[in-house]
């Protein structure tokens, strides 16, 4: 048999191809991005002129997320941004829409609010102080279900309608907890539990070693809902001249089901379709048709303003700064991260022109050790520069401890707050993994306690090792607060106890000194400082992002064709917090419960 011959092919053969090829794919993905920002020109040509003009109604959407920050996040998959308006854009946005000659009136639509009900109330003084200045405020209901929170929000302005046939919730306040004991049982995982001194309120741990809240938990939940509730139903009957009587009974007998039950009970103004909507205030500007009316995007009114304001005031020297800390308290990362809010601190401090220090708080605590930095970066500056504390929808634990030092403190009535305990939680996985997986574990050490390990249960000697410390990081906690408060330790372990309060009930027995919101607290800290013209300097810093806003024009063209999550939200929120309790390291002065509200 003939043997084959080789085959031998020209390296050239097969470099030319592959050149060429590469160089058509490099060229078409250049076409396709040409493309793409030639239609963020055509979209930018295609808008609206971005000044404000003469008659103009600013159309604010409430839609998500309403954070301290504005947040706009990229998906480099879909191009999609995740884009949410700061509430202090939002507040500075009413601030000069009340003076603008231009703005006749605000049109408010709501599409899935996604905030606490503090911020909610500092959207709503805000609506009532824009309406002082005579202008309309009209809000309309449009959603698939109108909730409680929602309608919270609404009901300050001046006109409520709502769609025809939506559905509408108005129940009263209620909290559902989650417990895990029956499930780490089945599973052989047992957790060690250690909680400070008298901790009795710090019920962070319990769905782990319990499958019902202990009477404690139960007693502070019953207690700051119902504290909440008074609030919520208090302001709204003012605004609707309706009685909390009223309120009480319409929820008790969940006579609101739908916004035609709303309009029957006074809580709407009337059910209109969007049309309609349109020809309503086409008559209240006085237009021939609605293809005349004049709107303007309050989002980007607020935004603009908000820069342009910060631009001003750092050319001219602020004289109070406002440093925003949100999320968990860590060591590092997004939220109210130590590395980053001290340096803030510290670059207050050292600038001269800064003559005061506003403190904005949103957040449930977290890291025993982020929290001592920041609360020493806190006393520092209160030294040198009064720092006036203002709490968000929730300040408590390590959100507390922070706030603790600050000359002043400001809670909205329904700002959860306190919580002034410590805990920490020790899982035994050693028998789950011998009993399902076959896995065993064997060791060797130089000295008695090595290694400590989440496979062997730790000894009493162990435990006993642990409580001490936690105890101890819980008795410098009631020092910090004795020391901020003015209190002795005793006073302040009396409502201490890792217990939950709301701001009104914080203010009765002195964690709190005022009842307010952001701008009660930096007309505070101004009149103190005695500056007759604030210049407010919010750090950190705002900053702009132009290519983010350029794709945000191109979703705004086509949001029907914008790519959303296929994985149901429940799913998400719990692989949220399973994402959280693995960052979790030492100890932890965190609020019991993640508290959704609606």
């Amino acid at each position: 048999m003939e043997e084959e011959k080789k085959v031998k092919i020209s390296f050239w053969k097969i470099f030319w191809p592959t050149f060429i090829a590469i160089c058509i794919t490099s060229f078409i993905g250049w076409m396709i991005t040409l493309l793409f920002f030639g239609g963020v020109i055509v979209a930018l040509s295609g808008k609206q002129d971005s000044t404000v003009k003469d008659n103009t109604i600013l159309h604010l959407t409430l839609k998500g997320e309403i954070a301290e920050k504005g947040k706009a996040d990229l998906n480099a998959t879909s191009f999609n941004v995740s884009n949410s308006i700061g509430l202090r854009d939002l507040l500075m946005g009413f601030e000069k829409a009340k003076k603008d000659s231009k703005i006749k009136g605000i049109y408010i639509e709501l599409d899935d609010l996604n905030c606490g009900y503090a911020t909610a109330k500092e959207i709503r003084e805000a609506i009532n102080d824009f309406e002082k200045s005579g202008k309309f405020v009209i809000a309309y209901n449009s959603g698939e279900l109108i909730t409680q929170k929602e309608y919270y929000v609404t009901s300050a302005a001046n006109s409520i309608y709502g769609f025809p046939t939506s559905t509408m919730e108005f129940l009263g306040m209620g909290a559902e907890l989650t417990f895990f004991k029956n499930s780490l049982d089945k599973l052989n995982v047992e957790v060690e539990i250690i909680r400070g001194k008298n901790n009795d309120f710090k019920s962070a741990v319990e769905p782990f070693f319990r499958t019902e809240m202990s009477d404690s938990s139960r007693l502070q939940i019953e207690r700051y809902m119902k504290s909440m509730w008074e609030d919520i139903t208090t302001e709204i009957a003012k605004d609707r001249k309706i009685t909390t009587v009223d309120l009480n009974l319409i929820a008790d007998s969940m006579l609101i089901k739908r916004t035609d039950d709303a309009l029957k009970y006074k809580l709407l103004d009337g059910l209109k379709y969007k049309d309609e909507i349109m020809e309503m205030l086409c008559k209240k500007m006085n237009c021939k048709k609605t293809s005349e009316l004049n709107f303007f995007n309050f989002e980007k009114y607020a935004r603009k303003e908000f820069s342009e304001d910060q631009t001003l005031v750092a050319a001219e020297e602020p004289n109070i700064a406002v440093i925003v800390a949100e999320g968990e308290v860590a060591t590092s990362g997004d939220g109210v991260a130590s590395n980053k809010i001290c340096k803030l601190f510290k670059e207050a401090r050292e600038k001269e022109s800064i003559k005061t220090v506003v403190f904005r708080i949103n957040s449930p605590g977290g890291s025993a050790l982020a929290s001592e930095e920041i609360w020493r970066e806190v006393t520092l500056t209160n030294k040198v520069k009064k720092v006036i504390v203002s709490m968000g929808d929730v300040a408590a634990s390590g959100g507390y401890y922070i706030a603790a030092p600050a000359t002043r403190i400001f809670a909205e009535p329904t700002t959860i707050t306190g919580s002034i305990g410590v805990f920490g939680m020790i899982p035994y996985t050693g028998k789950m993994l011998e009993n399902y997986l076959g896995i065993t574990f064997d060791r060797v050490s130089t000295n008695a306690h090595a290694p400590m390990s989440l496979n062997r249960k730790l000894t009493p000697s162990e435990l006993a090792t642990i409580q001490g410390e936690v105890d101890d990081i819980y008795d410098l906690f009631l020092q910090r607060v004795s020391e901020g408060r003015k209190m002795t330790k005793d006073q302040v372990n009396v409502f201490a106890r890792g217990r939950v309060w709301t701001g009104k009930d914080a203010k009765r027995i002195g964690l709190v000194d005022e009842v307010g919101g952001l701008t009660d607290a930096i007309n505070y800290a101004a009149k103190l400082a005695k500056i007759s013209e604030p210049k407010i300097q919010y750090f950190p810093k705002n900053t702009q992002n132009e290519f983010l806003e350029l794709i945000d024009l191109l979703n705004e063209e086509s949001e029907e064709t914008s790519v959303k999550s296929s994985i149901p939200t429940e799913l998400l929120n719990y692989y949220s917090k399973l994402k959280k309790i693995e960052s979790w390291s030492g100890i932890q002065m965190r609020l019991p419960y993640e508290i959704k509200l609606r």
